[in-house]
């Protein structure tokens, strides 16, 4: 009887022992970190994948990617730079958009690509702007800056574009630049 007490008092001294360093380890926790620091996830070399109908159809990838989970404006922004790859349905590359810094509103399904945007396509032609917006439910990609189309033979350059994400279909708001003469006579048709 005497050893089941002494059984049980030093059990409910360990389990006191217990909670105690518990709490204090919880305290300074708290301490250490505010509700501003757990609004934020950090990933390195970060890969996202877009699927439809299990087939990927973008991927993603960063050296860092900071997800901002705040209710009134969660984000993730990629500090060191973005490379999107958009896919076709056999896996191949069709586009490539690069930066050095982007934001993705999830709220509004926008990605904002700033500082040395370049965007290739299969068909080699090359996008070149200070910044570039991508709308992910309509597929289209915009911008209102300074923008410089690359293609064989020829480059064009103006303010404003608006395109496909594809870059099926694509148009300079205000174009300038040097074209070949038959590519006028096309156009004339």
């Amino acid at each position: 009887m005497i050893k089941s007490k002494l059984i049980i008092l030093c059990i409910c001294w360990l389990a006191a022992l217990f909670l105690s360093s518990c709490e204090h380890k919880l305290s300074r926790v708290e301490a250490d970190y505010t509700t501003d620091d757990t609004l934020v996830e950090v990933g390195e070399h970060v890969e996202i994948l877009y699927s439809d109908s299990a087939v990927v159809r973008i991927r993603i990838t960063a050296p860092m990617l900071r997800n901002y989970t705040e209710r009134t404006d969660p984000r993730q922004e990629f500090p060191d730079g973005i490379k999107v790859e958009f896919l076709n349905p056999s896996q191949q590359v069709v586009n490539t958009l690069t930066s050095k810094f982007a934001v993705r509103q999830q709220e509004k399904s926008l990605v904002i690509a700033r500082d040395s945007v370049v965007m290739n396509s299969a068909k080699q032609e090359r996008i070149e702007t200070e910044e570039l917006t991508w709308d992910e439910r309509s597929a289209k990609i915009r911008t209102d800056k300074f923008v410089k189309v690359s293609r064989p033979g020829e480059v064009i350059y103006g303010f404003g574009l608006e395109a496909n994400q594809d870059f099926s279909y694509w148009k300079i708001l205000v174009p300038k630049g040097k074209i070949k003469a038959d590519q006028l006579k096309e156009a004339a048709q």
